[in-house]
């Protein structure tokens, strides 16, 4: 009697040994899982604003020089729109003849040494859609041939995930020194 009593014991003792162990494992692969879903948004987070990054930097190279073609394709094939002291456009062929007419063309008389710098960007992520706001400085070579800044601003940005890539939907650029209103004014 003591004998079956013990193997009793044994049995039902090796069940839940094997019943937890397989639940506790079971916690263990979710939980693993948890962590590998949560890396894997980060890690696309963390792609998705050096993108976003690569995008501020595109937009000031292509500016600086002159060339507007690629320039406009930084921008979303339907409802692209750049907003700043020289108008609005929407549409990337819109913005790039806007810039050519207000600018100029890469292939015209080479105007002086400018450059425009860009710092403090803040950008968040939020899914395909994402937020950007972007201090910028554009200077100019001086009378003595030294960097002169000209005006300081600031964009603020919407951007959306388009055929992989990340693209301008909407570009407001916002002149700080001197003001928009100021700017307006000349």
């Amino acid at each position: 009697m003591q004998k079956t009593v013990y193997i009793k014991t044994f049995v039902i003792s090796m069940i839940a040994i094997i019943l937890i162990g397989g639940t506790a494992a079971g916690y263990i692969g979710v939980a693993s899982a948890e962590k590998r879903d949560a890396a894997e948004v980060r890690l696309q987070q963390l792609e998705d604003r050096e993108a976003i990054r690569q995008l501020l930097m595109d937009y000031g190279r292509f500016l600086d020089q002159r060339d507007f073609a690629s320039f406009s394709q930084l921008f979303a094939e339907k409802d692209g729109e750049w907003n700043g002291g020289m108008g609005i456009a929407k549409g990337p062929q819109a913005i790039r003849k806007l810039m050519e007419e207000t600018i100029g063309k890469n292939t015209e008389k080479q105007s002086a040494p400018n450059v425009h710098v860009f710092t403090n960007e803040f950008i968040r992520v939020n899914g395909d859609r994402a937020d950007a706001t972007t201090k910028w400085m554009f200077v100019v070579q001086g009378p003595t041939g030294q960097p002169q800044p000209l005006y300081l601003g600031h964009y603020e940005d919407t951007l959306v995930r388009e055929a992989d890539r990340w693209k301008f939907q909407r570009r407001i650029v916002h002149a700080d020194i001197p003001n928009d209103s100021a700017i307006s004014k000349k």
